[in-house]
């Protein structure tokens, strides 16, 4: 019996899935592109679906797919540094909403206090325009 505890497995385990994905795309400058996704915690991560139900039910009926294997995902998406593939997430949130551009800004001078006895005061110069930044950037 213990001959058996270290036998070799007749048929190693594949990896799962086997066949090829459904892929979420985007059209691009050179046909399409994959597109790459965010995880909760921020890290970058291709997609791939195991049915086209799947696909569609996740990112909607319109969303256009390529079938792909899973090693051609990671050797299309390694060079850009995403070592992540996420097979049938169940829910994607939609990517946060662009932000209008900032309309003008009013310039405030402030007012310096009030000086103390014998001390000069130099004036504070005007702050430069603020300008707000796009939210965190979600590849969609």
């Amino acid at each position: 019996m213990a001959d058996n505890l270290y036998a070799e497995d007749p048929e190693p385990s594949d990896r799962f899935p086997a066949g090829p994905l459904y892929v979420p795309v985007r059209p691009g400058p050179s046909g399409c592109a994959a597109r790459l996704f965010r995880t909760p915690v921020g890290d970058r991560t291709a997609v791939g679906f195991t049915s086209e139900g799947r696909l569609s039910a996740t990112l909607g009926p319109d969303q256009a797919w390529i079938r792909l294997a899973e090693p051609a995902l990671r050797a299309l998406t390694a060079p850009l540094g995403v070592t992540t593939v996420t097979l049938d997430p169940q829910f994607t949130a939609p990517a946060p909403a662009r932000m209008a551009a900032p309309g003008p800004v009013a310039r405030v001078t402030p007012v310096p206090p009030a000086p103390a006895q014998g001390v000069p005061v130099t004036p504070v110069p005007p702050a430069g325009p603020v300008t707000r930044g796009m939210p965190a950037l979600w590849i969609a």
